[in-house]
């Protein structure tokens, strides 16, 4: 007893000093020596380094610049990074949800990092555990493990048993003693082995990789071929040295890693101005992506709160009053429906003394309570509890204006929580009662399945002899910028679907106020098809609103629409969306929401704020769409340096440029350029196929680029002018052709962006014009002929690439 004792009041203040505390790597950001390592150790910083020393020993040093260069990447990468981490943690420390654990006999809240071995942790419905542990105290207390298991019926704790974390309380309360804690618990081993816990997919990420990959394998022969070339054919060695350089260097994306990391980077730090966490970074891709977004109404459409409005008795002579204070009264961590009642009734009533109780869960559309003498009284949804008859229609009534309606019963034993049998409805066949939800709390509860049926006294009673007392409506409390932000999706070709646990009249009637379109063709949920996904997604692309959805549902429902080719998003904020969240190409968790799917999203909106997520798909879009066009605009350029490269080497002929030249072209065309189009605003929906289309662009016009200055370049080489104006020539035809190339990525062109190009081109003309940069650059644009030439060259060229990417863009893979 004394151990017992001991246990039940946690561990002293001096215990909690010496414990080993609950220290878990943060998920949403990496440390600062991985960002360095990431930024710095390269395989393709490793071979510009080589070659910069190689240029620095052998040749002229304005031949180092692009050294220089990727200096600054490396620099502008960690600032970068680093500012998104300080970001995301700070935003994570908002996010954490304290812990509610018992030391020296009194209830605290602690931050999950302050947590240690053997504390007390209390729990209630909603709440995630952090560690694993041993239930001591049981209240009703029932767990999800779905995400560990991937059962999803809760499971029933009493003292003794075993709780896991990343499991989470649904029902009732408990408590139970830290056993395991820090990397030491479940879930975090489970992260650590990327089971069941995954970062979203990031198709961008693995395309530039693999761009990477296959750069890296080809540059390493057609580079050895280059050099064997220049060095064999040139008199100079510095000069063959040089020319390899410029080649090889040319055929590297240097650049393309570091404005994928700074426009991932940049879009964590916008959202985060919004109080957007985003928990996995590859999840900014996945706002781009979605054409589908599932809404579950309380908590998104409506504010999580709700006011008690009616209580309209049905028969006379029943303490209704006395009976809604004792029920609301009956769990200490109350839902929104209790909180409401509560704000009215703000004490129990002298005499009402609890016996057996029933709490809300995910596997109930009610609770209930036995009072002793005074009965068994239960709270829950009127389609659940009863059975046709004049309260059942007056129920239906009051939920087609938009309020959640519940109904006050009596019954002559309290019906066993842990059944769920089928039941039939007023007009409809027999259904399974896992499938049926009510949000009594902004959590769906299942049906227990009172089966209902007429008393000899006309009564409305269930299986369990229930008689309907009182109805209560609740008003729900519509978001002001819920419409606005509807409107918005559908200018933005988002279909939205209302999928909720509450009656679909009334979800219907929440959803039609708010303008969304076909809201008043509304669906039962309990009559869709549970074995065939097939038909479960066509119901879903033709109807917008859904009732009575239970957890599992949810599930499906995502399930059903990815299969039908969507990417769907998932908003929610109880513990009913959990495994929905979870499934979804993005799962985004209201900031006011239980612990548990603030743990599972990978976007949270922390001021809960539904009128956030446009920004926050916008942002997804802008990143994805403009590393699309900052991919075209380095890929251009290795594509033909690497076609420049193999001429050159088979040919044995000396290298059109030097890299002096190339870091001017680069920087004009690529640098600076990329440096604005990855931080543009952009409304673009990216789609599937982002490798395909790139190369479709990449490919001809690299190949045209190459031609075109390998033809100025020879046109020029084969008259009497020198070698340095030979090279200008074919330095101008290669500025036109891949200045051509920038205008057309920038496409469509408003005020900035052909300032943007325009600028570059004025910056070229006047480094032409201006002595002491020809001279740094090495250009001597002397002989008009050559430089008409390539001029006239470059024009044809620029003809060729429009038509060549646009056929190109037209084909499919």
């Amino acid at each position: 007893m004394d151990r017992l004792s001991t246990v039940a009041n946690g561990l002293t203040s001096a215990q909690v000093v010496g414990a080993k505390p609950n220290h878990v790597p943060r998920r949403s950001s990496r440390s600062l020596s991985a960002i360095v390592r990431a930024n710095v150790f390269t395989l393709f910083n490793l071979v510009i380094g080589v070659l910069w020393a190689l240029v620095l020993i052998f040749g002229e040093w304005q031949d180092s610049l692009f050294g220089l260069v990727i200096v600054a990447n490396v620099l502008i990468g960690i600032v970068q990074e680093l500012r998104a981490k300080r970001t995301l943690d700070k935003l994570a420390v908002i996010n954490e949800a304290p812990v509610r654990v018992r030391r020296d006999g009194e209830q605290r809240l602690v931050q999950p990092r302050q947590v240690v071995l053997g504390d007390l942790i209390l729990l209630g419905p909603g709440d995630r555990l952090l560690v694993d542990g041993e239930v001591i105290e049981s209240d009703g207390l029932e767990v999800d493990e779905s995400l560990l298991t991937g059962e999803a019926d809760p499971v029933h704790k009493q003292p003794g048993d075993e709780v896991l974390s990343g499991s989470f309380a649904v029902a009732g309360a408990g408590a139970f003693v830290a056993t395991r804690v820090g990397t030491d618990a479940y879930a975090v081993k489970l992260a650590e082995e990327a089971s069941k816990f995954h970062l979203a997919h990031s198709e961008l990420r693995e395309g530039v990789a693999n761009f990477i990959k296959y750069i890296t394998w080809l540059v390493i022969p057609i580079g050895a071929l280059l050099i064997y070339s220049q060095l064999k054919h040139s008199a100079d060695f510095g000069t063959a040295i040089t020319g390899a350089v410029a080649g090889i260097v040319t055929m590297i994306p240097e650049g393309l890693v570091l404005m994928t990391s700074i426009a991932f980077a940049v879009g964590v730090v916008r959202l985060g101005r919004r109080k957007c966490l985003v928990q996995e970074l590859p999840a900014i891709e996945g706002l781009a992506r979605v054409d589908v977004l599932c809404l579950d109404k309380t908590g998104t459409l409506t504010a999580g709160g709700m006011d008690l409005d009616q209580v309209l008795p049905l028969r006379d002579g029943h303490p209704v009053e006395d009976a809604l204070a004792a029920l609301a009264h009956l769990d200490h961590s109350p839902n929104a429906t209790a909180q409401a009642i509560r704000a009215r009734y703000q004490s129990a009533r002298d005499g009402w003394t609890t016996g057996e109780t029933v709490p809300f869960s995910s596997a109930r559309k009610w609770s209930g309570a036995h009072f002793g003498e005074r009965g068994a009284w239960v709270l829950g949804a009127p389609d659940v509890l009863l059975d046709g008859g004049d309260a059942y229609d007056r129920a239906a009534e009051l939920a087609a204006t938009g309020a959640r309606v519940l109904v006050l019963g009596r019954a002559r034993t309290l019906p066993a929580p842990q059944t769920a049998e089928a039941r039939t409805e007023p007009g409809r066949t027999p259904i399974e009662a896992d499938s049926t939800g009510v949000e009594a709390d902004g959590a769906e509860i299942e049906a227990d399945g009172a089966g209902v049926e007429a008393d000899d006294a006309g009564i409305e009673t269930g299986g369990a002899g229930i008689e309907a007392v009182a109805l209560v409506t609740l008003k729900q409390r519509v978001r002001p910028d819920a419409q606005e932000t509807l409107r918005y999706f559908a200018k933005q070709g988002v279909t939205v679907k209302v999928i909720s646990g509450d009656n679909p009249t009334a979800v219907s009637a929440i959803a039609t106020g708010l303008e969304i379109p076909d809201a008043h063709r509304s669906i039962d949920a309990r009559d869709l098809p549970y074995d065939d996904e097939a038909k479960l997604g066509e119901l879903l692309d033709s109807h917008t609103v859904f009732g009575r959805v239970s957890p599992r549902q949810k599930r499906q429902f995502v399930t059903a629409l990815q299969a039908r080719g969507h990417t769907v998003a998932m908003t929610g904020d109880g513990v009913n969306d959990v495994l929905a969240l979870k499934d979804a190409d993005l799962g985004i968790a209201m900031g006011a929401g239980s612990p548990a799917t603030k743990a599972v999203a990978q976007v949270v909106l922390l001021d809960d704020k539904f009128a956030t997520l446009p920004h926050v798909v916008g942002e997804g879009r802008r990143v994805l769409a403009n590393i699309e066009r900052v991919s075209n605009l380095f890929l251009t350029k290795t594509f033909y340096a690497i076609v420049l490269s193999l001429l050159v080497g088979v040919a044995g002929v000396m290298f059109p440029f030097a890299p002096r030249h190339s870091t001017l072209t680069n920087a004009l065309t690529i640098g600076v350029p990329a440096l604005f189009l990855a931080l543009a605003p952009t409304f673009e929906r990216s789609k599937p196929g982002f490798v395909p289309r790139v190369l479709r662009f990449a490919v001809p016009a690299g190949v045209l680029c190459a031609a075109a200055v390998l033809l100025s370049f020879w046109a020029a080489h084969s008259g009497t002018s020198t070698l340095v104006e030979d090279q200008t020539s074919a330095v101008i035809t290669l500025f036109l052709t891949t200045w051509w190339v920038l205008v057309l990525i920038a496409r469509p062109l408003n005020w900035w962006r052909i300032a943007l190009v325009a600028s570059m081109a004025a910056a070229f003309a006047i480094g032409l014009t201006i002595p002491f940069v020809r001279h740094f650059f090495a250009l001597e644009p002397g002989d008009l002929s050559n430089d008409l030439t390539a001029v006239g060259i470059s024009i044809v060229a620029a003809v060729m690439i429009s038509v060549a990417v646009k056929v190109a863009g037209t084909l499919r893979t």
